[in-house]
């Protein structure tokens, strides 16, 4: 499912135009974004839980070369998914 599909099927479900549904979802994404990169969880029970992850520096490999490269730390999105999620899938 794409994001247009998404919002259709929000729109749908709900009784808001489309217009409106896009709008909502650009500003709950923006919103979880933002938190996430500052620092904060962003908790969604049921769902899950979006984080900032820090990933530790390393050494990797040139696939063309096979150089050994390092490959600096960097921080990272991670969705860590909720129980009621979890179980859902397992079904």
């Amino acid at each position: 499912m794409n994001k247009a599909e998404l919002i259709e099927k929000i729109a749908t479900e709900t009784g808001v135009t489309k217009a409106q549904t896009e709008r909502m979802l650009d500003a709950t994404m923006t919103i979880i974004r933002n938190s996430v990169k500052k620092g904060d969880e962003v908790k969604l029970v049921g769902f899950g839980t979006f984080t900032k992850a820090k990933r530790k520096a390393r050494t990797g490999r040139n696939p063309q070369t096979g150089k050994a490269i390092k490959i600096p730390a960097a921080w990272y999105p991670k969705f860590r998914p909720g129980s009621e999620f979890k179980h859902m899938l397992r079904k």
